[in-house]
């Protein structure tokens, strides 16, 4: 194992002082990766026991069951759900204005991390392209100092050396930018997924209270729910 760690430290001493941001650089970014792997699972987001139960739900009954299940569950789908059915009895436009800021939110929390792997995609080339540029400064400025610098074998050792930071830096950068799409499109999916199970949801809960109140005709006015539109949009939660 000693030995490992020496063979590791000497690359890094070969590389030069630029190789010890590039390893800090991978170890986020690697940290990242696994984070949101974690946190991105599809039954983290979107709990099957959560999406079951509003499929389940009749249009126009009661959303009671549905939400002691989201009350004590800690997912994005159930913190947007809480908002939904808090609101029912807003009217329906206002109540779907509520539950889009509550997406954004958790758009925000889905995406945290996110912004960490797009600065690394930029800067950990730049940084190994640096590296390379000063250890070739380095070798060439050392040519003719003394006659043992001239060997070729020692130039080609020195640039080879210093093209380790090059090398470095782009084998950050590749892994971050298939982690960086691939997270970016799982927000996405699960954004859409989660809007139609709201918006199926809320069309649920508001089922038949238009056709309630054009029924109520002997009932004072003051008692009767505003009619709202039927087939209101909802905007893209992402």
């Amino acid at each position: 194992m000693f030995d490992v760690f020496q063979t590791v430290g000497g690359f890094f001493a070969k590389g030069g002082i630029f190789m010890w941001p590039l390893l800090a650089c991978s170890i986020v970014s690697l940290t990242v990766i696994i984070l949101r792997t974690l946190a991105l699972r599809e039954k983290n987001v979107l709990p099957l026991t959560i999406e079951s139960e509003m499929e389940r739900l009749a249009p126009g009954a009661n959303p009671e069951r549905l939400f002691r299940i989201v009350q004590h569950d800690g997912s994005s789908l159930a913190r947007i759900v809480r908002v939904a059915l808090a609101h029912l009895r807003w009217p329906r436009s206002e109540n779907v204005e509520t539950v889009q800021t509550r997406a954004r939110h958790e758009m925000v929390r889905l995406e945290k991390g996110l912004v960490v792997l797009e600065v690394i995609i930029g800067i950990a080339p730049l940084i190994g392209l640096i590296g390379t540029v000063s250890g070739l400064v380095h070798v060439f400025a050392s040519l003719g100092v003394s006659a043992t610098s001239a060997d070729p074998k020692l130039i080609a050792r020195g640039i080879s050396e210093a093209l380790n930071c090059t090398v470095f830096g782009l084998g950050i950068a590749v892994p971050s930018l298939i982690g960086f799409v691939y997270f970016s499109k799982k927000v996405e999916v699960l954004s859409v997924e989660m809007e139609s199970l709201v918006t199926d949801l809320l069309s649920k809960c508001y089922y038949g209270r238009l056709a309630g109140a054009r029924g109520k005709t002997q009932v004072p006015a003051q008692t009767v729910t505003p009619a709202q539109p039927t087939t209101p949009e909802i905007a893209p939660m992402a």
